[in-house]
């Protein structure tokens, strides 16, 4: 179930999508699991001023866990041989999200935050992976619930053209956010370039790194200025393979993009031929966070993306890494 309102920005040339948005999204499957979420997003309702709200509240009852590190080895015999459970666990989260941006000067953003949140997880019947690391103290048991309390800050720079669906310009994101416990250094930036009319180029290069003692609830996340993604592994992340596939104190993700447009109706309608490559690592404890190709694991694929007005698109393609295919669906770029 979906239920949305939006005030328009109508012709006006901005790059966000709308002036303010409430939404309410609620959805349950067959096998367990729920989310109710209620986004309030005002990214142009006050000249110079952006604030977004979350509140949520989910329980994935069939996410899944491959243990900690950038080396966990995925072996889909282990599923039939050992129960179908072997590499899911079950989560339950309960979160609310404040942010409020400032423009210091021309595209450059001042970004302050708060977060709380507590999720806990569950192993599912028979063997697992997840059971397991619990049991060795891999995934330590007095983190299993685990309240959180974040402070978050940051600079953003942005002069993308369009937040939706960017031809040109680039994000760059440094954000610092301090928990219960531990710390998040995380830098991001993407670019698009338009080298002629129907082509767009892309490319991402991401970093996270963790200090203090980050519980295996928050190293399965990355940071951004909007709303956190699972990584690495993923649509956000790593397409081609399942999504938080590879778990880690500290990320790297890359990636290219070529967009082309197959057709287009002004600045109405396009749709889009996409062909992409992703690759990323996690970092454990003890290692640093670096520039670094050893280790990296990738991925390819195309997509069709179709983009309506100014604040609509979706994206289906399918993406392969060393571990098999995914079919991959998106209502935003993967960055």
């Amino acid at each position: 179930m979906h239920y949305g309102r939006y005030s328009p920005l109508g012709f006006i040339e901005r790059p966000e999508a709308h002036r303010a948005s409430l939404s309410l999204d609620a959805g349950a499957s067959t096998e367990g699991s729920y989310s109710v979420v209620l986004d309030a997003h005002a990214p142009a309702w006050w000249n110079g001023w952006r604030v977004r709200g979350t509140l949520g509240a989910a329980r994935d009852n069939r996410l899944g866990y491959y243990g900690l590190g950038n080396d966990t080895r995925y072996d889909p015999d282990s599923v039939s041989l050992r129960g179908t459970y072997y590499y899911r666990m079950s989560r339950t989260r309960l979160t609310a999200r404040a942010t409020l941006e400032r423009r210091v000067i021309g595209p450059l953003r001042l970004l302050v935050g708060g977060v709380l949140a507590r999720t806990d997880f569950r192993a599912l019947p028979g063997p697992s992976v997840f059971r397991a690391d619990l049991a060795a103290g891999r995934v330590d048991s007095g983190t299993v619930p685990f309240t959180d309390h974040v402070v978050r800050a940051g600079l953003v720079f942005d002069s993308r053209e369009s937040e939706v669906d960017p031809h040109s310009g680039v994000l760059i994101e440094v954000l610092f956010a301090s928990g219960s416990g531990y710390t998040r250094t995380t830098g991001n930036g993407h670019v698009q370039v338009r080298p002629f009319r129907r082509l767009v180029l892309a490319g991402r290069l991401a970093a996270e790194g963790m200090g203090g003692s980050p519980p295996l609830a928050v190293q399965r996340d990355m940071e951004s200025s909007e709303l956190p993604f699972l990584a690495v592994g993923g649509y956000r992340s790593l397409r081609g393979y399942y999504e938080g596939r590879f778990t880690g104190r500290g990320k790297l993700l890359g990636g290219l993009e070529v967009r082309y447009a197959l057709l287009a109706v002004g600045d109405a309608v396009e749709l889009k031929l996409v062909t992409f490559y992703d690759a990323g690592r996690v970092f454990e404890s003890g290692e640093a966070v670096r520039l670094t190709t050893a280790g990296r694991h990738e991925s390819g694929g195309a997509e069709l993306a179709l983009r309506l007005l100014r604040n609509s698109l979706v994206a289906v393609g399918y993406g392969r890494g060393s571990e098999g295919g995914r079919f991959l669906f998106g209502t935003s770029w993967s960055y």
